[in-house]
């Protein structure tokens, strides 16, 4: 029995390109075979509806991967080796070359990636004397404290890559963007520091799932 187009995902985008695929089939190129009960096409389908957003799919680990029915640690290192892929080659293409304006600017480039995040993440942009993104880099994973949060890790980085100011942003999975009193004591450092060693800390933007928060603009430092 011969299949239809839509079963072989490999023949439709050599014929219609990869943006004709759906999720499903595009999960089934990188999975590649299904079981001996189930096509290829149907666990991939189990799988987009397993996570039903790519959002969340993004944050998938292997361990969580494994736990549906026919994805095993090869089938799961392929998705989440994709995934990473994709997502970093999405941060350079983003930041290359891209001036920064505005606090919506920088947003607009890391909001995607971390409003969605179950922990929080603490990351920096890196920008040279004509406010182009430099360099890009998730300098601490939890919550915010003067312990962990060192001036010294956020600009050993700053002043290898030799830039001229930094943007630091984090995300408050709570999905409130307000900071708290310890967000406040670490920008402030961050600040003066900043000053001292002649990189100028633009903003320290907080986000959350639907909003965000320029602490810069709401005057906090």
């Amino acid at each position: 029995m011969s299949l239809k187009l839509e079963e072989k995902p490999r023949e439709k985008l050599v014929q219609h390109g990869a943006e004709s695929l759906t999720l499903s089939e595009l999960m089934a190129l990188i999975i590649e075979t299904g079981t001996k009960n189930e096509s290829v096409i149907s666990v991939a389908n189990r799988i987009v509806m397993r996570f039903r957003e790519l959002d969340t799919v993004e944050q998938a680990t292997i361990k969580e991967l494994q736990k549906i029915n026919g994805i095993g640690l090869a089938k799961s290192a392929k998705i989440v080796a994709a995934l990473e892929f994709g997502k970093r080659l999405n941060q350079q293409t983003k930041s290359e070359k891209y001036m920064v304006k505005s606090p919506s600017d920088a947003v607009s480039i890391v909001k995607p990636e971390l409003r969605f995040l179950y922990q929080e993440h603490f990351h920096c942009v890196f920008l040279n004397t004509k406010n182009q993104i430099i360099h890009r880099e998730t300098v601490f994973i939890g919550s915010l404290n003067m312990s962990v949060v060192h001036p010294r890790e956020v600009f050993r980085i700053a002043l290898r890559v030799s830039a001229a100011s930094l943007i630091c942003f984090h995300n408050h999975p709570s999905g409130d963007p307000t900071p708290s009193k310890e967000d406040i004591k670490v920008t402030k450092r961050l600040s003066a520091s900043g000053e001292l060693l002649g990189v100028r800390l633009l903003d320290h933007i907080i986000i959350a799932q639907n909003k965000h928060l320029s602490m810069r603009e709401k005057s906090y430092f």
